[in-house]
């Protein structure tokens, strides 16, 4: 395998035997010997389930890919097989590294064995040695922070401490490949955040496979993304624009034969090189974004590009949005804003059906597809019903205050809905409606800026 390649995988398939009743079992391991022998075909008391179907696609290393779907998918028995806790039906797994891996809830603890004897024991199946274990001991009970609960049997731990340590395991035994299922989503806020900070250490250095239902955290942390339904690779690309279609396959699910969403337009965010998708993340980390000296003013430009007719989504074909605006205070247009200003942002709908609910909303995103900011017409509507017939247009104005916000390209996704806040329909979801390029002077640190009123640094005796 290629210096450059953490983990190579062609043609891999999975099945599962499915049996009836437990005299089945029985039967299959029996009966079809004894028909071969007197020169019969044998007939299976069992049912083929095929978990995974030949799914191909390689890891660069030091690349993050996150995995996503459905429950059922076939996600957890790919990471297995890749781990090596399952043998695959068919098909080739090489993996280049100590692979390490955060899987279901207690896999590879022994209930009766207390944590720290879960420890050693889960630190070999790694390849550490006892001595190489002990010495790091201290640093993997801090790690977890489950206090005296780690001469306790595991039987005794709750979910949140089982993860606790296992992860503070993966985290102290030098893994090259970093696998983590959705085992996270059991912790507390302040150990989740924990483990994040770990995790993009570890992007700095190692390879992640990232599973998890959760879109925005897939696009915050992985470059690209693999699409799993049914066992079979539904799309690879870009963390964005598979996690994308993903949102418009699962809302088409819900809403079943109620409406079909077909396609609109085509995403530009679909890169399914990772060595590209790796230089562009390194790049937007290493540009620097601050100034030489702080009295310079606090300012945020943006640069509002209309991309409606461009824009990628979906449409049931019952509505559709015709129009998007930013425009300041006073109802004027303009190409260039600045953080801090008053603007108003209007979404023209013509309905191409009557709707007693409609709902117009936005939210404004960063180049990952992280939500940073948006609203609906929901909290309006819910006091002042209004409704829109057949071939009328409907218009929503927000006015809101521009925030500060680092260099680089921003979209609004804009959409339009029928329903309540539980039961609605999509009908048109448009993801880039509207970039805004922005280019700011002082926000040095997170996804938005404060406007400082002053700064000091005194020292007293």
């Amino acid at each position: 395998m290629c210096s450059d390649i953490a983990i190579r995988i062609e043609g891999l398939s999975k099945r599962f035997e499915i049996f009836n009743k437990p005299s089945d079992r029985l039967k299959q391991m029996v009966v079809p010997h004894l028909k071969r022998a007197v020169g019969k075909q044998p007939t299976p008391y069992f049912r083929e389930f095929w978990a995974v179907k030949d799914v191909s696609f390689t890891v660069k290393r030091g690349e993050t890919v996150g995995i996503i779907g459905r429950n059922g998918s076939g996600k957890s028995t790919l990471l297995q097989m890749i781990c090596g806790t399952l043998n695959p039906t068919s098909g080739s797994i090489e993996t280049s590294g100590r692979v390490a891996a955060l899987l279901e809830l207690g896999s590879g603890f022994n209930p009766e064995f207390t944590g720290r004897e879960n420890v050693f024991l889960n630190a070999s199946l790694y390849g550490l040695s006892n001595e190489e274990t002990a010495a790091r001991f201290d640093d993997i009970a801090r790690f977890a922070e489950i206090g005296d609960f780690i001469d306790q049997p595991a039987k005794t731990y709750s979910s949140g401490m089982m993860v606790r340590l296992a992860f503070a395991v993966i985290a102290h035994v030098d893994a090259d490949i970093l696998v983590v299922d959705e085992a996270l989503s059991v912790g507390d806020a302040i150990f989740t955040q924990k483990c994040m900070r770990f995790i993009r250490s570890f992007q700095q250095r190692g390879t992640l496979l990232f599973v998890s239902h959760d879109a925005a955290a897939l696009q915050n942390l992985c470059e690209s993304a693999i699409w799993l339904s049914q066992g079979e690779v539904q799309q690879i690309g870009s963390s964005r624009s598979v996690s994308e279609a993903y949102l418009q396959y699962s809302l088409q699910e819900i809403y079943g034969n109620d409406a079909q969403l077909n396609a609109v337009g085509e995403s530009a965010n679909d890169v399914t090189d990772g060595s590209v998708l790796a230089e562009s993340v390194a790049d937007n980390r290493s540009r620097d974004t601050t100034t030489a000296s702080l009295p310079q003013p606090y300012a945020s430009s943006y640069d509002v590009v209309d991309n409606l007719n461009d824009a990628n989504g979906w449409t049931t074909g019952e509505a559709k949005i015709t129009r998007v605006t930013l425009r300041d205070s006073e109802g004027n247009s303009s190409p260039v804003f600045s953080g801090g200003d008053r603007v108003r942002l209007g979404v023209c709908v013509e309905a191409q059906n009557s709707f007693t609910q409609p709902i117009i909303g936005f939210i404004v995103k960063d180049r990952l597809g992280q939500d940073l900011f948006g609203e609906n017409t929901l909290p309006f509507t819910a006091f002042n019903p209004c409704e829109v017939r057949q071939g009328e247009t409907l218009e929503a104005e927000f006015e809101f205050t521009l925030p500060m916000l680092p260099n680089g390209q921003y979209s609004i996704m804009t959409s339009f809905a029928e329903g309540d806040l539980h039961n609605n329909v999509q009908h048109h979801w448009l993801h880039d409606a509207v970039i805004l390029n922005v280019s700011s002077s002082k926000v040095r640190w997170g996804l938005v800026g404060v406007q400082f009123k002053n700064v000091s640094l005194v020292a007293k005796s």
